[in-house]
């Protein structure tokens, strides 16, 4: 197939143990998926009605590298969150079949421009200039669930400049793995390759050039990174 420009090299994470990655066709996220984070955000959680958002496939940072400090913001946030990938997907997944898609795991920030974010909120507006902006989704390397199982608990958290910023079990998310997948499949196909980022929990915080952060899924995945 002849193209018109050059096509852009498909976004991917790596696998934990060997040479092979992961190639990212979407990511979606969930809000308020913890209810001390969307007490501490003024929010309330709807156990009905779950929050959905995206952003670009090409928005992960990997490898360790670099995360660049965003444009137009004075207050970026972290999000440290739990990174479900997909290895199938369809639509309508029911709960019992849906840890069936899941490649594996791994750990993850969900950058947010909070004063966008807030400007947007304030007005009724989506929250897409707050949240799927280049560089907003660094991301560790997965643990494929073949080794490690579905984690159904374990040890979140996240430290900035040796700091303990954000601490929780995963036990605590209002919607676990399975249902998120169910939720979101009634709204979108999903497929292969798709990343799901599951919820932060309270303790965000701003972060400045030069913070050095470290992300851990305790006996799963650990991100290390820096913002410049």
């Amino acid at each position: 197939m002849a193209y018109v420009i050059a096509p852009p090299a498909a976004p991917s994470i790596p696998v934990a143990g060997g040479d092979a990655r992961f190639p990212v066709r979407r990511i979606y996220c969930i809000g308020r998926n913890y209810a001390e984070h969307a007490r501490e955000m003024g929010a309330v959680v709807d156990r009905g009605n779950p929050v959905f958002f995206t952003k670009p496939a090409d928005a992960i940072v990997t490898d360790g590298a670099d995360v660049p400090y965003p444009s137009a913001t004075t207050d970026l946030h972290h999000e440290v969150e739990m990174v479900v990938a997909l290895a199938a997907g369809g639509h309508d997944i029911a709960p019992a079949a849906a840890l069936g898609t899941v490649f594996g795991y791994g750990v993850g920030l969900d950058l947010t421009r909070r004063d966008l974010q807030a400007a947007a909120k304030a007005k009724g507006l989506p929250w897409d200039t707050g949240k799927a902006f280049d560089h907003s989704a660094p991301v560790s390397a997965l643990r494929p669930a073949s080794e490690i199982g579905h984690p159904a608990r374990g040890l979140l958290s996240l430290e900035v400049n040796g700091t303990l910023r954000q601490k929780t079990d995963i036990a605590e998310m209002v919607f676990d793995v399975a249902s998120i997948i169910h939720e979101l499949s009634k709204l979108f196909e999903l497929a292969a390759g798709d990343l799901i980022f599951t919820g932060t929990p309270a303790g965000v915080a701003a972060l400045a050039r030069s913070d050095a952060f470290v992300a851990r899924l305790d006996g799963v995945a650990e991100l290390r990174g820096r913002i410049v």
